[in-house]
């Protein structure tokens, strides 16, 4: 059919199942958004800031399993939306970002809100494209969505000239895609597959190292099995919470920086890694010469540039991660559980050495114990999203995460002013759970124009401000490696987050004691609609355990142990 551009993006969108775009209008965008308003086959939410659309494209994605969709115009939308690109690229999102652009005669003249998006995008995304020309903005599309959710998830952008959304072209969405220099290796090699088996039956001390890709893989319940099946204890990294259940007595715990003393010393001790769709970032591995030294390397992702990019591996395997761990399972009958007893005895010696945990020694709330009562009030029942500093530190460490996808946080790039429009996108994906925010008083302020975007659209998420008065996770590296120089880190001028959610519309509380925080919390559910949860805590509570940058896993700095 002969339609014009901006009939083609709308279109396109409907073929791909898009039930929700967030986005931010502007002059170069405009014909796609008149398109917009004649349609009902989409919801389209207008957040209030342009890192926000990509942010909550970011959160739906990730809750959903789907391609997150943002749209916004050139010049300045597009700048604003560059955070999200490299967020949601740094930890494998799989997003389609449309910006306008200004006309084609007018491109390299500097024109108004100009920009050159494409060269700011490419080291940001997956693959990016100017459209030129109306009759390749089908095929364009079609593969951007295609690129954005196979092989290793990532966001794709998609500029378009404001006169191609204008032009008039023959639009095809039935083609079938032809891209002959992009084929994901999906399935495993079979003989790497049995030699890893065979390396796994042969070690003593084995360890699975559980990643992201799996999340991204929807591989979560097929490692389950594979981890029972084997009685291999597993390690989890920040971005892999919720592959295993918390009660899973074969779960150690998140590794790395602020992981457990159990998790980490595991890791030093093991004879054989068994990485699955892990990247070995240094958050993880410290210290490259020290980490995992006396063990092998089974090394399992979907993208080759990653594999033996910082530790070699001795069993590369390339493919999806939930191919390769259903062969994994069917060549695991001859490994036996009861052979890893001894093994499996040492790791809950660590972990009762020094087990994850904290003091209750103040009159002030502890941030730990907010994030476990949430836990203890609404488990299972609630998805929850984060901002980036200590009480993502934290919630990562005690929160009791049930399932995959009910973790959602900035990972790579670690970006303030993520959580509460990820939150928006995880509420607009999963509306039958409660969207909860943890956030600090300093990354809620970078986003919080967003309670106007909840407000209108009726999403309910409840932000809770673990509120210290400080950039705390900035601060606590003063305190440590500063000399508690704490240069501009100090927030002790902060607004009244209780007046500044009721003027947009939502609900304040704060809060001082425990028994207020409970009735806070039961209230900002009974009543849902948007919230904060502003909550004193105490103000020089580090994340503990801590290794510190550039440090081996097995040299802790550790909670200290109070007399008894």
């Amino acid at each position: 059919m002969q339609i014009n551009g901006a009939q083609m993006v709308i279109e396109a969108l409907i073929a791909e199942g898009v039930d929700t775009v967030f986005g931010y209008p502007g002059g170069a965008i405009m014909n796609v958004y008149d398109e917009i308003y004649k349609q009902n086959d989409f919801k389209h939410i207008l957040t209030r800031h342009e890192q926000a659309s990509v942010h909550a494209a970011e959160g739906y994605s990730k809750a959903s399993g789907k391609v997150g969709v943002a749209m916004i115009t050139s010049g300045p939308g597009f700048t604003n939306a560059v955070t999200g690109l490299a967020d949601a690229y740094m930890d494998s999102i799989p997003l389609v970002v449309i910006s306008g652009q200004v006309p084609m005669s007018l491109i390299g003249t500097d024109a108004f809100q100009e920009i050159d998006a494409v060269g700011i995008s490419r080291s940001c995304t997956k693959h990016n494209y100017l459209v030129t020309d109306a009759k390749d903005l089908g095929r364009i599309l079609k593969e951007a969505f295609h690129i954005a959710s196979t092989g290793r998830p990532g966001p794709v952008h998609v500029d378009i000239p404001k006169d191609v959304t204008a032009q008039i072209a023959e639009f095809d969405y039935s083609l079938e895609l032809n891209l002959e220099t992009y084929k994901p290796h999906v399935k495993g090699n079979p003989r790497q597959i049995k030699k890893a088996m065979e390396a796994i039956s042969k070690a003593k001390r084995p360890l699975f190292y559980l990643g992201g890709g799996i999340i991204n893989a929807d591989a979560a319940y097929e490692v389950r099995d594979l981890v029972h099946k084997t009685g291999i204890p597993a390690v989890e990294t920040f971005m892999a919470r919720g592959t295993l259940s918390h009660d899973d007595d074969l779960l150690i715990s998140m590794l790395g920086m602020h992981g457990s003393y159990a998790a980490n010393m595991a890791m030093s001790e093991t004879d054989l890694v068994i990485g699955l769709g892990a990247r070995f970032d240094d958050r993880v591995t410290g210290k490259l010469s020290e980490f995992a030294k006396n063990a092998g390397v089974i090394h399992v992702d979907i993208d080759p540039a990653s594999i033996s990019k910082l530790v070699n591996a001795d069993y590369p395997i390339v493919g999806d991660v939930k191919n390769v761990v259903k062969e994994m399972l069917e060549l695991s009958s001859e490994i036996k559980s009861e052979k890893y007893s001894s093994w499996r005895d040492t790791i809950n010696q660590f972990d009762e050495l020094h087990p994850l945990a904290y003091h209750e020694d103040t009159d002030r709330i502890k941030p730990q114990w907010v994030i476990e009562r949430v836990g203890e009030l609404l488990g299972d029942s609630a998805n929850i999203s984060t901002d980036v500093g200590q009480h993502q530190m934290w919630s990562a460490q005690f929160y009791p995460f049930t399932r995959p996808r009910q973790w959602i946080s900035s990972g790579g790039l670690g970006t303030m002013g993520f959580g509460f429009p990820a939150a928006i996108g995880v509420k607009s994906a999963c509306p039958e759970k409660i969207s909860v925010n943890f956030t600090g008083d300093g990354s809620i302020l970078m986003n919080c124009q967003e309670l106007m975007t909840a407000v209108e659209q009726k999403l309910p998420v409840i932000n809770i401000i673990l509120n210290n008065n400080f950039l705390g996770m900035v601060r606590q590296w003063q305190t440590m490696f500063y000399d508690k120089r704490h240069s501009e880190t100090d927030l002790s001028v902060q607004p009244d987050f209780v007046k500044l959610s009721e003027a947009f519309g939502g609900i304040g509380y704060r809060v001082k004691t425990k028994d207020e925080f409970d009735a806070a919390l039961k209230d900002a559910v009974e009543k849902n609609i948007v919230a904060f949860i502003d909550v004193v805590v105490e103000r020089m509570e580090n994340v503990m355990p801590m290794v510190p940058s550039g440090g081996s896993l097995f040299n802790m700095m550790l909670l200290e142990k109070k007399e008894k």
